[in-house]
């Protein structure tokens, strides 16, 4: 069998923040996750839950207690200042504040990488010209940082990380200062990078929309503890931590049905002969048209009351809670339908 080496590969890690005059504070404890190369890797906590730690200890900008932190197959914290200085040439870094310098125009802040280099004038001219067309900022090489929008300056401090042709992106927070639109217009240029050069993304956020619109791992990460890791489509359709389920709550808006229920709110009032119920789709396998299916074959009425389904890792993710009327057979019939067919059913009210 042909096992893969992953590109990061953590084990154990454990790294503590020492202060003469206050406790000691531990960051990370006892960490492990794989990396493999060409994943987008979503990890997800909360303020101080370790993120960014975790991130720094993998271009060696943070060292570390105890464990294993192996990138390409190589110990980081025995790397050479030689070793060290290439490990970081080849994995490019995106912040949140994008940490352009705001006397360089853009071009200027997207050559500075290769200035590091013996690089020649003229090819780090057609470097930068080439990567800014990649980002779609061609038109702006001359301009300044304070010109330009939040999303033109992340997208030069996404084309300088990619400088020096690195083959993993760590972006720690990279949309956290965006607005909607501009953070769904930078992830898509981020799948897009992926998708084009063949790198891997390392993706540090609070925000599990984020997660949900381009990664295809994830890791929960908690008071420096990982909670739950996986693949997206998985964790989302079974979250198991807590943690996980309360992240996963703020990207749907399937369970303001709960407070209408507690509102006892007319739009949930029932006659006889009705029931809500929540279908939740956790399987890739659903894609056919469910509820036009037990309407005819069941002969009931079923009035959406909420609907929330997104493509996540090319499937369907989501769910629909309903409001169905007929006769109880019926009802039940359809509801050992639907389980047949992998959607999770709760019966919220009858």
């Amino acid at each position: 069998m042909n096992h893969r080496i992953p590109v990061v590969e953590i084990r154990n890690l454990t790294k503590i923040y020492r202060s003469g005059e206050e406790e000691d504070k531990t960051a990370l404890a006892d960490v492990s996750l794989d990396i493999d190369a060409g994943d987008i890797f979503g990890v997800i906590g909360l303020s101080g839950a370790g993120k960014s730690t975790l991130v720094r200890c993998i271009n060696g900008l943070e060292g570390y207690d105890s464990g294993s932190v192996k990138v390409r197959g190589r110990e980081v914290q025995d790397l050479t200042p030689a070793d060290l200085r290439s490990l970081r040439q080849r994995t490019g870094m995106i912040f949140q504040h994008f940490n352009l310098m705001p006397s360089r125009t853009v071009a200027g802040n997207v050559e500075l990488p290769l200035l590091e280099g013996s690089v020649w004038k003229h090819q780090r001219a057609a470097r930068v010209a080439e990567l800014l067309e990649l980002v779609g900022l061609s038109d702006l090489a001359d301009h300044y940082p304070a010109e330009l929008s939040g999303g033109q300056q992340q997208r030069v401090a996404i084309a300088r990380a990619l400088a020096n042709e690195p083959d993993i992106l760590l972006s720690d927070e990279a949309t956290s200062a965006l607005d909607p639109n501009t953070t769904k217009s930078i992830l898509q240029l981020l799948r897009d990078l992926h998708d084009s050069l063949g790198i891997t993304v390392v993706l540090i956020t609070h925000e599990m929309s984020v997660i949900r619109q381009i990664c295809n791992k994830i890791a929960v990460i908690d008071h420096g503890t990982i909670v739950e890791q996986g693949k997206v489509f998985d964790v989302f359709a079974d979250p198991q931590a807590q943690l996980t389920k309360s992240f996963i709550a703020t990207t749907s808006n399937l369970d303001k049905i709960t407070d209408l229920l507690a509102q006892d709110s007319p739009l949930v009032a029932l006659e006889p002969g009705q029931v809500i119920l929540r279908m939740s789709y956790v399987s890739k396998e659903v894609s056919e048209a469910l509820v036009s299916y037990i309407s005819r074959a069941f002969d009931l009425d079923v009035n959406i009351i909420f609907g929330d389904i997104d493509v996540v890792d090319g499937s369907p993710l989501g769910g629909l809670v309903v409001k169905i009327a007929g006769t109880d057979d019926h009802i039940k019939g359809a509801l050992e339908y639907l389980k047949s067919r992998n959607i999770g059913i709760e019966i919220l009210k009858s």
